[in-house]
């Protein structure tokens, strides 16, 4: 099981620690509703490196980007479900509408976002490069998404 804090900040010496020579691989999103799609594409960000850091849209950061109905979970639900899954390694929060500065502070070997995201478009892309670092866009699951399935339940 992963581990969650909601402060980046505390992420920092864990992840030192466990990074050692190990590839960091880094991913967001907001993860309203986790489905197989989503699964599958942390299991898929996992395998790029040795661990997988997600970068969870906070409450308000998801009300902002996809509007007064969202998010369906909570923050502490969506991540004590990321955490839970053997492909996700730490989990944490952060509150703006993009991830820019929790990239600058992890500072991933490899950055990756689903394929719906050329890789010129990736939020920190620039900043991966500059270090040497990689950045992946990794294939999207068509069909499965959570605006898909509200809409449906509706």
């Amino acid at each position: 099981m992963g581990h969650f804090y909601l402060n980046s900040d505390d992420l920092i010496a864990p992840l030192k620690k466990a990074r050692q020579d190990k590839k960091v691989v880094f991913t967001n999103g907001c993860f309203d509703l986790l489905h197989i799609g989503h699964v599958r594409y942390l299991a898929e960000a996992r395998a790029q490196g040795d661990i997988l850091v997600v970068g969870l849209n906070s409450d308000s950061s998801v009300k902002r980007l996809k509007g007064e109905e969202r998010p369906l979970q909570s923050e502490a639900d969506r991540a004590e479900i990321l955490a839970s899954l053997v492909s996700v390694d730490f989990t944490t929060l952060f509150f703006e509408d993009t991830p820019e500065n929790l990239i600058h502070k992890i500072r991933p070997d490899i950055l990756v976002k689903g394929g719906d995201w050329p890789i010129d478009k990736i939020v920190g892309a620039q900043f991966v490069l500059s270090y040497g670092g990689d950045v992946r866009s990794l294939q999207f699951v068509h069909g499965r998404s959570t605006t898909l399935l509200v809409e449906k339940m509706k």
